[in-house]
């Protein structure tokens, strides 16, 4: 049983637009990766909001990271594994946020007004995911295609810090007209720079599109692994606001699937996790999945961070597109859908 609370009061230093912060704090976001959080309190930030992580026996609690007896977060804290305690004055803090000890008064009733303001948390994937507006919001989660068949491998790559907006993190996913100018270092042709024509379906909560080229997905380095011809499709679901999925068709009927979850810290810092399951060369080492999945996302990252404006314009007015960008259009339409400003920042 989930302890009853104030309906939440908007953020303090809020860097979203009000009424933005409101619908995107109805929408689920992952916020930390599963074996992150040990038996030390874990400290994180979603929509300005500071949360703390911590274990109490097989259950994770997310919750406002403050001690409600004198303000102090409560990360700086120590754990046990079933409870948190605070720095400060030693106060505990177990199941569902409940405070179960004060030191100095161990005999006395404790009052309700000690118990912390928590919020659901859901293992998916690999990561932990959150809803700050839980009581305005349906559990739902984005899917990840393959996760649970046990033909395939699941990979959890360390998460990316970008200082950049979660939408403008999303939409450089999701372009398939970067690749020759950007990845070349990594699985791009630069000499391959056209988009063949494609299309966007829309979907109950996003969109989806097929992307099939000659641009092959293997690492530089790797070519003896391609073969000539053969066609790639990328499968992209987009689940808004910011999560979605990449299916990648290698040849001899392998697949790839990376998850793109962008969780917003703020309007202006993203941190992003990228699960990952995949049916072949499940035998290497995962460290080389990591530095790779790092050095393409660390090529994204650095345009990511200069784009201007910092926020993602939904009027489709003010940026120009032309057709390779029919998921870039697709994408900020069902934004727009959902109910969220021309602008999405403050």
């Amino acid at each position: 049983m989930t302890l009853a609370a104030p309906a939440h009061s908007l953020p303090r230093n809020m860097t979203f637009d009000a009424d933005d912060w409101l619908i995107l704090a109805r929408c689920w976001h992952p916020v930390a990766l599963v074996r992150d959080l040990g038996t030390q309190p874990l400290g994180v930030t979603l929509l300005d909001v500071p949360l703390v992580l911590y274990r109490a026996g097989d259950a994770i609690v997310v919750a406002d990271d403050l001690c409600p007896h004198r303000g102090v977060p409560l990360s700086m804290g120590k754990g046990d594994g079933q409870s948190v305690a605070c720095a400060y004055h030693g106060f505990r803090f177990g199941q569902q946020g409940r405070c179960v000890r004060v030191p100095a008064h161990p005999e006395n009733a404790i009052p309700g007004k000690l118990n912390l303001r928590t919020y659901p948390a859901v293992e998916r994937y690999g990561l932990i995911w959150t809803c700050l507006r839980p009581d305005e919001a349906p559990p739902v989660i984005p899917p990840m295609p393959h996760w649970n068949d046990p033909a395939y491998q699941q990979i959890n790559c360390p998460f990316i810090d970008i200082a950049g907006f979660a939408g403008r993190q999303v939409e450089g996913f999701i372009d398939v007209a970067h690749f020759a100018f950007v990845h070349t270092d990594t699985f791009a042709d630069p000499e391959n720079p056209v988009v063949p024509p494609y299309k966007t379906h829309l979907t109950p909560d996003g969109f989806e599109a097929e992307y099939r080229s000659s641009v092959g997905n293997y690492p530089i380095g790797k070519a003896d692994r391609g073969r000539p011809g053969f066609e790639w499709l990328r499968h992209f679901r987009v689940h808004v606001p910011f999560t979605a999925t990449l299916e990648i068709h290698f040849p001899d009927n392998g697949r790839l699937v990376i998850m793109n979850a962008a969780s917003p810290v703020s309007a202006r810092q993203t941190r992003m996790f990228a699960p990952m399951c995949r049916n072949f060369d499940k035998e290497l080492p995962l460290q080389d999945v990591y530095d790779f999945n790092l050095r393409v996302f660390e090529e994204d990252r650095a345009l990511v961070e200069a784009q201007k404006p910092e926020n993602l314009p939904l009027d489709p007015t003010l940026e120009a597109h032309v057709m390779a960008d029919r998921s870039s259009i697709a994408y900020r339409r069902a934004l727009r859908t959902m109910g969220l400003s021309q602008f999405f920042t403050a």
